[in-house]
């Protein structure tokens, strides 16, 4: 067996390359259809004229249901991951997965020049929606458990991708707002994109299993697999011979089904066992036992995200310049989308080179705590269409401080927390902790987009 000295190393950065791709691959779907709101709103929401005045004739709360639409498959799909990944291979999960994401994706360029009614296009693009973030997420699962078995500097590489790819949205829209073409060309342009970097995501996915450097790590995982195997193909033996004992001596020490039942269930405890050990022989806690360690951290991860899905994107999408119509054109995507994009990305960046408060602090939770701030901040921006509140932060320059200090947190301390929950646990339960954090995070994500709705109407 090759020893650390032997493993073929990473030329050129390959593997880290792919590792990013794949990274912006899995929240292309998210974000795409996130910064298109204005497309989509502008489809959906057609005005009239009545007494002077123009009138919405229909609202469609359109960013909130896509908020919540878009995080509910990952809760869903990370509660049945434990079934859906013992029973599909990763090869087919993600491949399959891409493959379904590039062919909605084509869906809804197409769509851009088909004419629909406003009440069958919303359904035909929140179907999109739901569908296409059920493969993002099964995709974003696979992929984790997948860069999990390779250094951990790739994992890093991998989040810096997700973090990156609602910047690669921004840019995408930017360009098409500020193309000479048409509205509808610059939408067909801008969902083009995706399809283009879904395919990127897929190629890069197959070559993978061609490096030398990849295939070296990810043959550690079934080379384990194995020997678990060949363990439980023991006990089993055990088992059996169990069997034959109880009935050569079954007249000296109780009767030969007595004995069976008792080689059985002594076999059967010991296969479970070697289950929950690790590659050290080591067992390994319960999942309530390592809840009870890493809660604060579950606790932290949940309302940050809880507090940033609430308002955004169902509520700082919907706010407006004070300047010329020239400039509303880019005002969203640039100070709401860009801004919380890069700053999110910068937030997690942060984190590499401070980590403050510690993760035994009691300051820690109380600075997500207080996050909670920026919901009524956000709220007194100049959101249109409000009915109940008044109106403080009139100003771009405001609205834009206030989206960047947002998003600067919501990064930071998400980073925070999902890196101090392993470290709170013995390094046999690491695994556990990240998917009890992964499971908070989805929670949630879909907490935040279903508090939307009342925020966004209190406004």
């Amino acid at each position: 067996m090759k020893g650390r000295r032997d493993a073929p190393q990473d030329r050129g950065c390959l593997v880290g390359i792919i590792f990013f791709i794949l990274g912006l691959g899995t929240l292309l779907p998210w974000n795409f259809f996130m910064t298109a709101s204005l497309y989509f709103q502008g489809r959906l929401n057609t005005t009239e004229w009545s007494n002077g005045t123009v009138v919405v004739r229909k609202e469609y709360y359109f960013n909130n249901w896509m908020t919540l639409l878009s995080q509910l498959p990952l809760l869903l799909f990370t509660l049945l991951n434990s079934i859906l990944y013992q029973r599909i291979s990763e090869a087919i999960r993600i491949a399959g997965s891409l493959v379904f994401i590039l062919l909605l994706f084509i869906l809804t360029a197409v769509l851009v020049k088909v004419p629909m009614g406003e009440d069958r296009f919303f359904s035909v693009t929140m179907a999109t929606i739901w569908f296409i973030n059920s493969f993002g997420a099964v995709l974003q699962g696979s992929l984790f458990g997948l860069v999990g078995l390779l250094p951990q500097k790739y994992s890093a590489i991998f989040m810096s991708g997700q973090g990156l790819a609602g910047t690669f949205a921004a840019i995408a829209m930017l360009i098409a707002i500020g193309s000479d073409a048409d509205s509808e060309s610059a939408a067909l342009g801008y969902f083009i994109t995706p399809c283009v970097g879904t395919l990127l995501t897929l190629f890069s996915y197959l070559l993978l299993s061609r490096l030398d450097f990849a295939q070296y790590h990810l043959n550690k995982s079934n080379k384990y697999e194995a020997g678990t195997t060949d363990e439980l193909l023991k006990e089993s033996s055990t088992v059996e011979n169990g069997k034959l004992n109880g009935h050569v001596n079954g007249s000296a020490g109780g009767s030969p089904a007595e004995n069976e039942v008792e080689a059985s269930a002594d076999g059967t405890k010991r296969a479970f066992m070697s289950l929950e050990q690790d590659e050290s022989g080591q067992a390994k806690a319960s999942v309530v036992e390592v809840f009870k360690k890493i809660w604060v951290m579950a606790f932290c991860v949940t309302f940050v995200f809880t507090v940033t899905l609430s308002v955004f994107p169902a509520v700082t999408a919907d706010v407006r310049t004070i300047f010329s119509q020239k400039w509303e054109r880019f005002f969203i995507s640039v100070c709401c989308f860009l801004t919380f994009n890069i700053n999110d990305w910068l937030g997690r960046t942060i984190t590499t080179l401070i980590r403050w408060p510690r993760k035994e602090s009691r300051l820690f939770p109380v600075l997500v705590v207080s996050r909670v701030v920026f919901i009524p901040l956000l709220m007194f921006c100049n959101v249109q269409g409000r009915t109940y509140l008044p109106v403080y932060f009139s100003h771009d320059a405001v609205f834009t401080a206030i989206m960047a200090v947002f998003s600067l947190s919501s990064g930071y301390f998400v980073c925070l927390s999902m890196s101090y929950a392993p470290q709170l646990v013995e390094p046999k339960d690491a695994e556990t902790a990240g998917a009890l954090m992964t499971f908070f995070l989805a929670l949630g994500l879909s907490i935040g987009a279903a508090l939307s709705f009342p925020l966004r109407a209190l406004v």
